[in-house]
């Protein structure tokens, strides 16, 4: 590959070092096949106003598919000395074709040419991302459709409050999942319009059609201001923001994973493809994909973070700092994708233990507030139902008692209420499925729930 010169202006050349420094080819060479799409689309736009020969256009357009060619197949060899892709490619394939070659870059700067490749990047991995969430999702989906009638404790503060059926849990991580997948879908429609031809910062005075180019390229129009278009970096902040969200659902739902697969919970038992062992302790078994996925949430975030400080403080247009746009990005989309993959896997490979979980159920006092309640639906105000039901569990938990030990004598003491009535409402199912409220975890509710996310689901596809 020759060396590309930048022109006159430049006397000497690059110190070694500051070559290095400067280059972003190291990681900006994965947009290779986006800024030949574009360089493509850039070239037949030239073409049809009368700036490129019907011949010239030809000769580009072979030289672009060889290039992309010898990218596919590992055989292109990237130069630091020429920066980033795009200048790499240029240099290439001015020493395919010749001259041709050199018209390329007519009507266009670096700046925009890079924003556009940029964009159709987040085409691209938002679409990968929305479908790595909706396998997760349907995972959910299918072990809450198979375990409708598994009870467990629903917890705040990590302690045991009320009894839900654990279809109903599985399906408020799917909630989040859709909303995660929802807000990338609006990132990449809030993305979507063309860059190019926004020039350096100031547009050209060549007689291009951004709209040609937008179009070939399958943006929905072009951007309104040029010095926006290439300053701009809000919508990477905004996939960004969206995947660091994402990410904390996972989390939350690998944290779950983590609690209910330990001896303390047995909840559950994760598969052995998704677990590691100990180097010292022969019994371990580590739920370290669940761990992983947790740990890598601060990676995420700190992503986003990386990109806002870049960003916050830079003038118009373009700066050299955007160089540094592009790393915390791929990291998070490449991070959210592999998780979200890895945690498919877990969720739908793991058993659930239904003995376990209603043993704490009854260890918990998790039928008080159905008691208060109780008492309230016999015209007792509640905030004096939540203090005699509070003073019986304070006695029982002093005497080791569970609420389904309550005796006679404790029940008429504290509730003041027939005991047969009291023992009545202990059935933990009955107790959910009083609760017949659109959201809740009552049986036909439940259902109604798996029907409303199943189709949710279609809508994402």
């Amino acid at each position: 590959m020759s060396q590309y010169s930048w022109g006159g202006r430049f006397a000497e050349g690059m110190d070694a070092l500051v070559a290095r420094f400067n280059a972003s080819v190291r990681f900006d060479q994965r947009l290779a096949k986006h800024d030949i799409l574009g360089s493509l689309a850039h070239a037949r736009m030239l073409c049809a106003q009368g700036l490129l020969s019907a011949e010239e256009l030809r000769s580009i357009e072979v030289g672009l598919t060889r290039i992309q060619e010898r990218i596919d197949a590992g055989d292109f060899a990237w130069s630091d000395a020429l920066e980033d892709v795009h200048m790499n490619i240029e240099a290439e394939l001015v020493e395919t074709i010749g001259a041709a070659g050199k018209k390329l870059h007519t009507a266009r700067s670096r700046n925009d040419q890079v924003a556009t490749d940029m964009r159709l990047w987040i085409n691209e991995v938002g679409a990968e991302l929305i479908a790595s969430l909706v396998a997760l999702r349907s995972a959910l989906i299918e072990q809450a459709q198979a375990h409708q009638d598994f009870i467990l404790p629903g917890y705040t503060h990590l302690q045991r409050a009320q009894p839900v059926r654990l279809s109903h849990h599985l399906l408020a991580h799917e909630a989040h999942l859709a909303r995660d997948t929802q807000r990338i879908a609006d990132a990449i429609r809030r993305q979507n319009y063309s860059p190019l031809g926004s020039g350096a910062l100031a547009g050209t005075p060549h007689a291009i059609d951004r709209q040609h180019v937008a179009e070939q390229l399958g943006f929905d129009g072009v951007t309104t201001n040029s010095l926006d278009a290439v300053g701009a970096r809000d919508h990477m902040l905004e996939l960004l923001a969206a995947c660091a969200i994402a990410q904390i659902g996972l989390s939350r739902l690998a944290e779950e994973l983590v609690l209910w697969s330990s001896q303390e919970f047995a909840f559950c038992t994760l598969s052995d493809a998704y677990c590691t062992g100990s180097s010292m302790m022969p019994q371990k078994k580590n739920p370290d994909m669940p761990e992983l996925v947790r740990g890598k949430a601060g990676r995420v975030l700190g992503d986003f973070v990386a990109l806002a400080t870049v960003v916050k403080g830079l003038p118009l247009a373009y700066n050299k700092d955007l160089q540094e746009d592009k790393e915390p990005l791929f990291d998070a989309v490449d991070t959210l994708r592999d998780c979200a993959t890895v945690m498919t896997g877990t969720v739908a490979t793991a058993t659930f233990h239904r003995q376990r979980m209603e043993d704490a159920l009854r260890d918990g006092y998790v039928e008080a507030t159905e008691l208060a309640d109780l008492l309230v639906e016999q015209g007792v105000a509640f905030r004096e139902a939540h203090h005699r039901v509070g003073d019986l569990v304070g006695e029982l938990a002093k005497n080791g008692q569970r609420l389904i030990d309550t005796t006679d004598d404790q029940i008429h003491h504290h509730l003041k209420l027939d005991a047969d009535v009291v023992r009545a409402r202990f059935d933990l199912e009955a107790m959910i499925d009083r609760r017949q409220q659109p959201g809740s975890p009552a049986k036909d509710y439940v259902a109604q729930a798996l029907v409303a996310a199943k189709k949710r689901l279609e809508r994402s596809l």
